[in-house]
């Protein structure tokens, strides 16, 4: 599975990399698409600006920066983690391919839709994956049960110091 990580990250990564790097490049290319989506985001999440090419450009610069993490292993789960949380406002973005008349471009939406949910789907399995190694939330339950056993362990040495002090008659 490790040598299966090694190339699958890299190759998921790509696309965020290059498509970063396009975003940063040329936000002007891209920002048409992202503000009928993008001034209603900005005025419900307060920080954004209201700016879309500004906000192409913090997408790009997040999608290249997580997507090297990614393709070289260093953090992987929170690149990914940040990769999906990117990925959304393109979700957004996307028009309702369902409303479209014309079959050439309802064909051409769809498919960007769902490539979109693809990658999604995919960085999703990725902030997922622990590398076989025991996740936050089981590591977070084995403490609580040793802590717990600990804990009643010392009360029961507590209970059975003080009943050796009581007086019996």
């Amino acid at each position: 599975m490790a040598v299966l990580r090694k190339f699958a990250r890299p190759l998921l990564a790509s696309t965020f990399v290059v498509g970063g790097y396009a975003a940063l490049r040329s936000p002007d290319a891209q920002a048409p698409d992202v503000t009928p989506t993008a001034l209603p985001l900005t005025e419900r999440v307060l920080r954004l600006p209201q700016d879309a090419e500004q906000l192409v450009r913090i997408t790009g610069a997040v999608q290249l920066g997580a997507g090297g993490l990614l393709a070289l292993g260093r953090l992987p789960r929170a690149a990914a983690l940040a990769l999906s949380v990117s990925l959304l406002p393109a979700v957004l973005a996307v028009e309702p391919w369902w409303t479209i008349d014309d079959p050439d471009e309802r064909a051409r939406q769809r498919a960007r839709f769902f490539a979109v949910l693809s990658a999604l789907g995919g960085v999703l399995l990725a902030a997922a994956d622990t590398h076989g190694k025991p996740s936050l939330a089981y590591r977070t339950r084995q403490g609580t049960r040793h802590a717990a056993d600990g804990l009643a362990d010392g009360v029961r040495d507590l209970a059975g110091g003080v009943r050796d002090r009581l007086p019996i008659s």
